[in-house]
């Protein structure tokens, strides 16, 4: 112990000292930058989750539209909407009756495997249990608010699709903005509607502003056309990270596009979605600043 105490009493010296303030300052500044990275981690990892739950709930609500309309065409005038939800086992499609006391007309359940001719469609009218209840009460209360609130806005060739969304005890309606034709992706004019637990709206949320509209071409074996990325950026208001709305949006239509990466920049952070990983990678806008710079500087003198 005597020589290393010798050689911690001759590095603070006067002129070490200095040194050791420096040290101090940089572990500091380590520690602060591990810090926001971590809160940045728990942020975006949220997101991913959210969105990934959204993509899950609407996935099986594309297809079970499709069963359901294709082998029940006797029960369409009987429709009053649908709602999609997870299970232990899978994912459910219900389309539910019109009228103030709802019961099921048909049941479309799904694997975990994702696999849309994987499914079980139950066709026996049965009364609603009480999360499908709850599910049906917020999906209904904002389809009533979507026809009076000046807040929403409509635009051709689209339509409004409410998710209904009950996590935890917290209950939230998302509002994604669809295309009515092929080749073209929507991201933005989407909300957030939130409830207390009387199932009363208590917050509406435009979460982007605009509707951002971006075209693609097919993804086929031989097309010659192929677009490797495309993105979008967000307004201040809007945050700085992609939202559980993007993603929900892109892991709907990836598989169709040639897209690779997707991007999402705000002013202070670039999100890169992996488009055939499903994974979010986030780097600050001063880090893509440099690394665009520095990309010029390596190209080539073209004169």
């Amino acid at each position: 112990m005597k020589p290393n105490l010798i050689v911690f009493k001759s590095f603070l010296g006067v002129t070490s000292v200095r040194v050791l303030i420096l040290i101090c300052t940089l572990l500091a500044f380590a520690s602060k930058t591990f810090a926001q990275h971590k809160d940045t981690q728990r942020i975006t990892d949220s997101i991913v989750n959210e969105g990934k739950a959204l993509y899950r709930s609407e996935w099986a609500s594309w297809y079970g539209t499709d069963i359901f309309f294709a082998q029940c065409k006797e029960k369409r005038a009987l429709v009053g909407g649908y709602i999609s939800y997870e299970t232990p086992t899978g994912l459910n499609n219900v389309f539910f009756s019109k009228g103030n006391d709802p019961v099921a007309l048909g049941t479309t359940s799904f694997g975990n495997d994702f696999n849309e001719k994987n499914y079980k469609l139950d066709t026996i009218t049965r009364k609603l249990n009480a999360s499908e209840k709850e599910l049906i009460s917020i999906r209904q209360a904002v389809v009533k608010r979507m026809g009076t609130d000046t807040i929403f806005k409509y635009f051709n060739n689209t339509e409004l699709n409410p998710i209904p969304f009950i996590k935890n005890g917290i209950k939230k309606v998302y509002i994604l903005t669809g295309p009515k034709a092929n080749g073209v992706v929507i991201f933005g004019n989407d909300y957030l509607v939130s409830f207390n637990k009387q199932n009363n709206i208590t917050d509406i949320k435009r979460l982007h502003k605009n509707l951002i509209a971006i075209p693609y071409h097919q993804a086929t074996a031989d097309s010659s056309k192929t677009e490797r990325a495309a993105a979008h950026s967000h307004l201040p208001e809007t945050g700085d990270f992609i939202t559980a709305t993007d993603i929900c949006t892109l892991m709907l239509y990836e598989k169709f596009t040639t897209w690779k990466q997707y991007y999402v920049l705000s002013k202070n952070y670039v999100s890169i979605w992996d488009c055939k990983k499903d994974d979010l990678f986030e780097m600050t806008m001063e880090a893509w600043k440099k690394m665009e710079e520095d990309h010029a500087n390596r190209q080539p003198n073209s004169n």
